[in-house]
């Protein structure tokens, strides 16, 4: 009989990553897309002998507009169709606003709103045709605190994925599908090393507010099997979440604006 098949983008390094293995362990076939074809295969060859699911291995650009169909086409021409959706592909663009250039904020954009948009939008019917689904899209701590100085859309974009989540979530609970927004702050991956920030954030931050990708990605998975909107991992991050909710806005800036230049390149 034929598995599962969970898709998860970004799946190279990281949280990405972790969840690949977990989700391998519970028994999905996976498809596993990301930039970076050698650290997929090489990611796929691990899976496949540890845990003996089938592994897709789909080299996909979500920049360019024409990248979450060329994954789902791919996926069609294996006869496969996908009921566990990570969207997890993500990074963060240094520098404030008025001093990038456009056509890297448009793809920023593309990365991470539009490509998780199209993805679930075209993965949505089957899953609620089959009666089982689930949805994971990484967003960030950043989404649920005021916005900082710096990666100045970043913040945006990861808290309109937890929007757009708890909306997916309400649509979709009575038709066996699954939508969870996964909010993780800093996390022990490659993230830091991508926009150049690791050396300012690891001297800044103290050892007990970092979680392992592990970690996180396993948090996502069981609040998504339990139907949670959100999920926010660890108590340091509980509790930064709960703390912005409760302060006014203003104060909330205020302290953001004293903590940027801690966290950002500028």
């Amino acid at each position: 009989m034929e598995r599962r098949l969970a898709l998860v983008t970004g799946a190279s390094a990281g949280i990405g990553a972790a969840f690949a293995r977990i989700l391998a362990g519970h028994g999905y076939d996976l498809a596993l897309t990301a930039r970076r074809a050698d650290r997929l295969e090489k990611l796929a060859d691990e899976i496949r002998l540890r845990s003996g699911v089938e592994t897709l291995v789909v080299t996909a650009d979500l920049a360019q507009a024409e990248g979450p169909g060329q994954i789902l086409d791919h996926l069609a021409a294996h006869g496969r169709a996908v009921d566990f959706l990570v969207n997890n592909a993500g990074y963060g663009l240094p520098g404030v606003y008025a001093e990038t250039s456009w056509s890297d904020q448009a793809a920023f954009l593309q990365v991470m709103l539009h490509a998780p948009c199209e993805l679930a939008h075209k993965v949505l019917p089957g899953m609620v045709a089959r009666r089982f689904g689930r949805i994971v899209n990484v967003a960030s701590l950043a989404g649920l605190i005021p916005g900082a100085a710096g990666h100045t859309l970043y913040g945006a974009t990861k808290s309109f994925l937890v929007k757009f989540s708890q909306s997916l979530h309400l649509e979709s609970r009575d038709e066996g599908v699954h939508v969870s927004a996964l909010c993780p702050g800093f996390t022990y991956s490659e993230f830091h090393d991508v926009n150049g920030t690791r050396d300012r954030v690891r001297a800044s931050t103290p050892a007990w507010a970092w979680m392992g990708a592990d970690e996180v990605a396993a948090a996502g998975y069981e609040a998504v099997e339990a139907n949670r909107a959100v999920c926010v991992p660890g108590a340091p991050n509980k509790a930064a979440a709960a703390f912005a909710k409760l302060i006014p806005d203003e104060w909330g800036l205020a302290i953001l604006a004293g903590q940027s230049q801690r966290f950002r390149q500028p």
